[in-house]
């Protein structure tokens, strides 16, 4: 696909995917199905020849095992990794550990939908959409995207709300267009980008 190539991809299914829990910043490490998922994504990426100059990951374990896999696969173990808690899951607050049913029974299913598919509404004590894009484009805008626009290729493990923020704004999404974007655990995302940074190109190696 040429230059300027940045890949996002979700982590594969944690331990509280699973469960159906709400798992924001807390630390959990991933089912024997994400292991696969993850080494899939990096066999797909092999696959299609990518060889990447650094990778970026959140301050969670599940995306560091994450991606820790996809490049033991690719055999590119040696390339710099920065992790930085800017790339982090979005904040669940109050909600975090629950069981998606039972904080329905707490607050009800309109407003468990609301926290969860807002795009400005944060649940108690955490973070909506729009504040978790607040900490994370700064952070692509000033360690990202230059490497990128200098030509390397870069590699992201990330979380589906902190890509979200990142994908709203690489393919120019509106507030309820990106809440509704369904983000599948170890899909890798390819964007190869213009000399301006907008989307010359994308490509979903989805399973």
């Amino acid at each position: 696909m040429g230059e300027r190539i940045l890949v996002l991809v979700r982590h594969g299914e944690s331990e509280w995917n699973l469960k159906n829990l709400f798992t924001g910043w807390r630390d959990v490490g991933l089912t024997e199905k994400g292991i696969k998922e993850a080494q899939a994504a990096g066999r797909r990426l092999k696959a299609q020849g990518f060889r990447f100059d650094v990778a970026f990951t959140s301050a969670l374990v599940r995306a560091q095992h994450s991606l820790d896999l996809m490049l033991d696969e690719l055999a590119q173990k040696t390339i710099p990794v920065l992790q930085d808690q800017a790339l982090n899951e979005r904040d669940y607050g109050d909600l975090s550990g629950l069981n998606k049913d039972d904080a329905r029974a707490k607050w009800g299913a309109e407003q468990v939908h609301v926290w969860r598919r807002s795009y400005d509404v944060a649940p108690p004590g955490g973070e909506s959409l729009k504040d978790t894009a607040a900490r994370v484009l700064p952070y692509y805008i000033e360690e990202i995207l230059p490497r990128v626009l200098r030509g390397d290729n870069v590699l992201v493990s990330a979380h589906g709300n902190s890509l979200r923020a990142l994908i709203m704004v690489l393919e120019r999404l509106s507030p309820k267009q990106i809440v509704a974007r369904e983000l599948a655990t170890g899909a890798p995302q390819i964007y190869r980008l213009n000399a301006d940074a907008t989307v010359a190109e994308k490509k979903d190696l989805a399973a």
